[in-house]
């Protein structure tokens, strides 16, 4: 009697939902643990039941896994060779896609050039947008020329109505623009939510599973750069790709952040115009300035973004300060290495103007170098504006600087020089041991940051009044004597 009790009151014990997610528990919490929000869970009815699967039949036998047939999985080229890069060669069938980014910076207009050039007789293509009528979509292939007889559109925000469309266009290649836009009649909740992000996402990788149909969803992002929705999104699909770019720059990168069919270091570079978005195989011209003669306060470097090399420009510019507190402005570098490369320039390299005066350090074309091999080219661009002689033309430095002013090895250096002697660049400062260098390239092993800036060409000094060399025995009207540099 007391266990049919204890067994009724079980029953009846009321259980709490959360109605932002889903996720539901025997007790109230005033924040849910799955999508961290507060005050969503509330009280909905009886404690869950638990429950049992038993075994079932089976869908297919299980085989030796050299007996699975591999060719199924072979990736197909998307007609756009950046992307196919960071994709590991082309679009599985099968698979999803989820590929992010912030507004504006042009993720629609990328997947509709996609859409176009992977539209064929055999494969047809279906996007679907839900944030923008089917005029609007038109307009803009348009203007990019991604006009197919095969490439199919819709503007839906239904999820039953995405789902007639795969039955009765039957692509190879769906496009979601975007799933925070549809939703489900079955759930609850607005677009966009945890739990309707969740159900679109799912049925839509059980449609391209059992279709073989590879399927490109497009994902919105917080203010913090993160995918919004639930994080079992990013572990569902089968690749994350983040699109990244400054709006007021034309070049934009397609980084691969997960990826279950290729490397996750590769990285695709475009370039973003008014015809619409264009691939870069070489994309290192947007990030130099082609000049005749050198220039005070710049330095060229070679940065690796993923397994690519790509040479940059940093530019500096010294001035005298008016305010008591100097300005330190950076642009396309972190402001925490800048500043220490000024306090390792002043302490281990000897260079005293740099304290007192507003210092702006930049890069060319947009790019961003956060990597520590950055490190001697900022230091060599923050001394050659701080002295007012430019560095040797042809002239890169690869290599990152500790506080006791080390010169330290970094990764990559045989790649880093092979595309520097590429482009025409006959010189470089590197750490010890590079290993193999290009024919053609003169490399200049350096230990610290002072023999770094023995590069630097010694200003002349000024010529002494008339008489004064009497008094000095002429050494003040003789110029120092110059050190060696590379021409």
């Amino acid at each position: 009697m007391a266990a049919r009790t204890s067994r009724s009151s079980a029953k009846d014990r009321p259980s709490y939902r959360c109605t932002e997610c889903g996720w539901t528990t025997a007790k109230w919490l005033g924040r849910c643990p799955e999508c961290q929000a507060w005050g969503t869970v509330e009280e909905f009815g009886g404690a869950p039941a638990v429950r049992t699967t038993a075994p079932g039949r089976v869908t297919t036998a299980a085989v030796p896994i050299a007996q699975v047939d591999g060719r199924q999985a072979t990736a197909r080229g998307t007609g756009v060779p950046e992307l196919d890069r960071v994709l590991g060669g082309g679009l599985v069938p099968g698979a999803v896609v989820l590929l992010a980014g912030e507004p504006g910076v042009g993720k629609s207009t990328l997947l509709l050039d996609v859409a176009a050039k992977a539209a064929t007789d055999e494969h047809r293509t279906l996007y679907v947008t839900g944030e923008e009528s089917a005029s609007q979509v038109r307009l803009r292939a348009d203007r990019i020329g991604a006009l197919s007889d095969h490439l199919y559109l819709a503007a839906e925000t239904d999820l039953s109505a995405v789902l007639g469309h795969l039955d009765s266009v039957k692509p190879s290649l769906l496009i979601l623009d975007s799933v925070q836009t549809v939703a489900s009649p079955e759930i609850d909740g607005a677009p966009g939510g945890m739990a309707q992000v969740r159900e679109v996402a799912g049925a839509l990788i059980r449609a391209s599973k059992e279709r073989g149909m590879a399927t490109l969803l497009v994902g919105h992002v917080t203010k913090d750069g993160a995918i919004a929705g639930p994080r079992l999104l990013e572990h569902l699909v089968d690749v994350v790709l983040h699109f990244e770019g400054d709006r007021h720059a034309r070049l934009r990168l397609v980084r691969g952040v997960k990826n279950r069919y290729g490397a996750t270091d590769e990285v695709g570079c475009f370039e973003l115009h008014d015809e619409g978005i264009t691939g870069l195989a070489d994309p290192s011209g947007l990030f130099l300035t082609r000049r005749a003669e050198p220039v005070p306060g710049t330095c060229l470097t070679v940065t690796l973004e993923g397994r690519r090399p790509l040479v940059a420009e940093v530019q500096a510019l010294t001035v005298d300060s008016q305010i008591p507190s100097p300005r330190r402005t950076t642009s396309g570098l972190e402001t925490s290495r800048v500043s220490m490369m000024l306090a390792v320039l002043e302490q281990r390299g000897r260079i005293s103007a740099l304290g007192k005066r507003d210092i702006y350090s930049a890069t060319v074309g947009g790019v961003k170098l956060s990597e520590p091999a950055a490190d001697l080219a900022v230091a060599l661009a923050l001394a050659s504006a701080a002295s007012d002689t430019p560095l040797p033309k042809n002239l890169v430095a690869i290599g990152e600087v500790g506080l006791a002013g080390e010169v330290r090895r970094v990764t990559g250096v045989q790649r880093r020089l092979a595309e520097a002697a590429r482009l025409g660049f006959t010189h470089a400062l590197v750490p010890a041991d590079p290993g193999k260098v290009p024919s053609g390239m003169k490399v200049l092993e350096v230990s610290d940051i002072g023999e770094a800036l023995r590069v630097l060409p010694k200003r002349p000094r000024r010529e002494p009044a008339r008489g004064a060399g009497k008094e000095t025995g002429g050494e003040a009207g003789r110029e120092a004597s110059p050190r060696t540099t590379p021409e």
